[in-house]
């Protein structure tokens, strides 16, 4: 459900997870109150579709090595998605900071590092 509040200028998107706030700035989402920095929109779309690829497999490392790995297997699961939310933009220098060429270097540097 798409909705627009006047009095606030903000764009509400309901889901099956809750309601997702993306404010005026465009940098940041809030997510049940909780303030997110948004991907880089400038980052060509198959190489953001691979990032979060990466990600999300990160991310299924991190909850397997909680229950059945080690600390190290835990701590090198956590350091994949880190390279991966930089990458995307998502931690880092905040990319609306950086020049187009370096945001796109970022992201390359993490995508060659997570293949």
């Amino acid at each position: 459900m798409w909705t627009q509040s006047s009095k606030e200028n903000r764009l509400l998107i309901m889901g099956h997870e809750g309601e997702c706030e993306y404010t005026d700035a465009q940098n940041w989402m809030v997510i049940k109150g909780r303030k997110w920095r948004r991907t880089d929109p400038e980052l060509p779309e198959d190489m953001v579709a691979e990032l979060k690829s990466h990600l999300g497999t990160a991310r299924n490392a991190v909850r397997t090595a909680k229950k059945t790995g080690t600390d190290e297997d835990v701590s090198a699961a956590r350091n994949r998605v880190n390279i991966a939310k930089h990458g995307l933009g998502e931690r880092g220098d905040y990319w609306w900071q950086l020049c187009a060429d370096k945001r796109l270097a970022r992201a390359e540097d993490a995508l060659d590092r997570l293949r």
